[in-house]
């Protein structure tokens, strides 16, 4: 059984103690593989490692950084196909999702911030010709990086490209759930000749890695995305110690239907929002809100086209919902599902752990379930649930829809369908969420600044907020 390793200063190395953790194939619900239990001296020997690497990479010619960082995009897209499988295998992802989405953008996020760094500039002020002030933008050291399990490959890339582009060396740590890519872009670090200790990769629990790198003194910065109730952990850990934090967290994203929208795009792509990668994505839309002169027409439809999704075998092509990502995680989802019936929802459909022949049979599969019935202000609808499962209401008024989606204590992002131009701004601008999509879903530029507002998070990632975030920011004034 493969034994995957830390990467540390370069190399490829067992944890300390010896110890690991099994890691699951969820469409199989089998051990495939072994993650090493890393702890606190791991950490300690990763944050040695990229302290000594941090004068050699941040004094490097941003060229030669870019340079590099293209090497590993080179490396990337080589590997697409090997890549895409492991993320499909170690997530339970259909392959095809894993082939178009999350490997291709694993690239893109090392070559867009590759790139974005020989444009980062600073700004200089001329003082009544008295004096002049410029502004200089230097890396702060040693980053703390802390992705998910939904998005593996995609978001580790989102944190240490940054990080790395502005000159930091890192430490991070992927999720124990899915640790198989990050593995894998280690091998491909060395293969391009990236210098030891830059970036370290240490695998192992929250509560014992994780934890190790966010209380290590000498981690000034720390960039998360995750789980709300993670993040206020680490808020409580990270803010006495008057750490940089990045907190991409939680949502709960309503997904507003007007009567004037543009049907058919509003029912295909809230069908693909409401269950792509089995609705395990921070912005997936597990609210919606339909007015009322539509309602029954586009409940009738939506279901119908859920009912066509076809659930199965993430490695086979007809595939549209795969696994959920552990057999926790669908006890949970299922539980919620159960919370709602009690809460007087009616199920449409679904509703229920979904059994998928041959090699799948003991996999962590759920229907795609459609709820009604439900008030905005109940658990269901006020919690995240991260799983296959939306809730549809129908409204009147423009008014009492806005109070709806922003009756929650969530605001990474919100979806408005309207042909109506001005109802869209209008909404948009009352809409208490970071990212708004109007007649669209999931459609992202790299420029633009990522967040969410409330409990959904603390800062901005994405394009110069990025870069902003691993510089330190420095006024120097000279009297002419």
């Amino acid at each position: 059984m493969k034994k995957i390793q830390n990467y540390i200063n370069g190399a490829l190395v067992a944890p300390q103690s010896g110890q690991y953790l099994d890691n699951y194939n969820p469409a199989e619900g089998k051990v495939y593989s072994l993650i090493p239990d890393s702890d606190k001296a791991d950490v300690e020997e990763a944050v040695e490692a990229a302290k000594n690497a941090f004068e050699g990479w941040s004094s490097m010619p941003v060229q030669k950084r870019s340079d590099i960082m293209n090497k590993i995009a080179d490396l990337i897209d080589k590997n697409h196909d090997r890549l895409a499988e492991a993320e499909s295998v170690d997530n339970g992802k259909p392959l095809k999702l894993a082939q178009r989405v999350d490997i291709p953008r694993a690239s893109s996020n090392m070559r867009f911030y590759a790139t974005a760094i020989l444009h980062f500039s600073s700004e200089s002020h001329m003082l009544d010709g008295e004096a002049v002030n410029y502004t200089t933008r230097t890396p702060v050291g040693v980053a703390g990086c802390i992705s998910p399990w939904n998005l593996p490959l995609y978001l580790f890339t989102w944190k240490i490209a940054p990080a790395l582009a502005a000159g930091n060396t890192v430490v991070a740590k992927p999720s124990e759930v899915t640790p198989m890519t990050a593995y894998l872009f280690s091998e491909m670090c060395i293969e391009a000749g990236l210098p030891a200790g830059v970036l370290n990769i240490v695998h192992g629990l929250g509560a014992k890695a994780g934890q190790a790198i966010i209380e290590h003194p000498d981690v000034p910065l720390i960039s998360f995305t995750g789980g709300t109730a993670t993040g206020k952990s680490i808020a409580a850990t990270a803010a006495p110690m008057f750490k940089k934090l990045s907190l991409e967290l939680g949502g709960k994203n309503p997904n507003i239907i007007f009567e004037d929208c543009d049907f058919e795009q509003a029912l295909h792509t809230s069908v693909h929002s409401s269950f792509a990668n089995q609705g395990q994505i921070c912005l997936c839309g597990s609210r919606m809100f339909v007015q009322e002169s539509i309602y029954d027409k586009f409940v009738n439809a939506f279901v119908e086209k859920v009912k066509e999704l076809t659930v199965g075998d993430p490695l086979e092509d007809g595939t549209k919902v795969g696994a959920v990502v552990s057999e926790p995680h669908m006890n949970k989802v299922i539980s919620y599902i159960r919370l709602a019936q009690e809460e007087g929802g009616e199920v449409l459909t679904g509703g229920h752990r979904a059994k998928v022949a041959g090699r799948c049979t003991d996999g962590y599969f759920i229907e795609p379930t459609v709820i009604t019935g439900l008030k905005h202000n109940c658990r269901t609808n006020q919690e995240e649930i991260f799983g296959p499962v939306v809730t549809i209401m129908p409204f009147k008024e423009e008014k009492e829809v806005i109070d709806y989606a922003n009756s929650t204590a969530y605001g990474l992002s919100a979806t408005i369908w309207t042909e109506n131009l001005k109802r869209a701004h209008r909404v948009a601008h009352q809409l208490k969420s970071g990212i708004i999509w109007v007649n669209c879903w999931l459609v992202r530029d790299l420029r633009t600044p990522f967040g969410g507002m409330k409990q959904s998070g603390v800062g901005r990632e994405g394009g110069w907020e990025a870069l902003r975030f691993f510089t330190e920011t420095k006024n120097i004034c000279i009297k002419l």
